[in-house]
């Protein structure tokens, strides 16, 4: 069974205005993005944007693009207004890879869509990596996650979960947090590509937003909150960080530099 990729750019950004567009070794970083979309095994990609700045810049070179509505309040609901404007299947495959990861491995992309092939009761898919820093573990922009023995979310948190009663109970009482992960945990940190069924990205948009989604600003518990599963594998390649601050674009930009 074969995949599109669709990559969501939006121009705004509160840290970097114009971000998808930022010059990275030549090249604007979303063309960066496309080019490691189009080394995995997806039989098209596609970049979906509201601004026809971004439009002209992909045109420029020579991806396909879609111009969808501005009103989309996330990358979701643009997903499932190109899979309309192309006229996906409901059993069709996307792969949503974020505008802002121009060292996205190839890898993690077939990875997250055979994963959803394989996985006849899911609606989506996603990937994980361990947590091997206590730092990290509290780090509430890191989210984590615990899945059932079968490889299927039990639940995603900015908190530290599972939480270990035993040696994180000093921390309840406003003690210095711990320097060192637990023995047990298994900690997991998600990474932020997904993989969708058509079919579940229709019903999606016309959720409204779940209490534990609004709580937590993850948009994954939506899909949890109406009972859909979400199976998850840890990634057989970890992908550096993607581009949020002017660190993160100095780092990628020095990365590309050096190749």
């Amino acid at each position: 069974m074969t995949f599109s990729v669709i990559i969501p750019a939006r121009y705004a950004s509160s840290r970097l205005p114009g971000k998808p567009l930022l010059d990275i070794g030549g090249k604007p970083m979303l063309q960066h993005v496309y080019e490691q979309a189009v080394k995995s095994q997806a039989k098209q990609v596609v970049i979906a944007t509201d601004d026809e700045r971004i439009e002209t810049a992909v045109r420029a070179f020579g991806a396909p693009v879609c111009l969808t509505s501005p009103a989309h309040l996330s990358g979701t609901d643009r997903l499932e207004e190109v899979a309309r404007q192309l006229g996906f299947e409901d059993e069709d495959i996307i792969v949503n890879v974020q505008g802002d990861e121009p060292l996205i491995p190839p890898s993690n992309i077939d990875q997250v869509a055979q994963l959803l092939i394989a996985s006849q009761q899911a609606g989506m898919a996603t990937l994980s990596e361990p947590i091997t820093e206590i730092a990290e573990l509290f780090d509430p922009n890191a989210v984590k996650l615990v899945t059932d023995n079968q490889g299927y979310a039990l639940y995603f948190s900015r908190a530290p979960i599972p939480w270990s009663r035993e040696e994180f109970s000093s921390v309840n009482a406003g003690a210095v947090k711990p320097d060192r992960l637990p023995l047990r945990g298994n900690y997991q940190r998600h990474i932020g590509i997904y993989a969708y069924r058509v079919k579940f990205l229709h019903q999606f948009v016309t959720w409204p937003a779940a209490p534990i989604e609004t709580l937590e600003s993850l948009e994954q518990l939506r899909a949890m909150w109406n009972g859909v599963k979400i199976r998850v594998a840890p990634a057989l390649e970890s992908p550096p960080a993607g581009v949020d601050t002017e660190a993160d674009l100095a780092r990628v930009r020095s990365i590309l530099a050096a190749v």
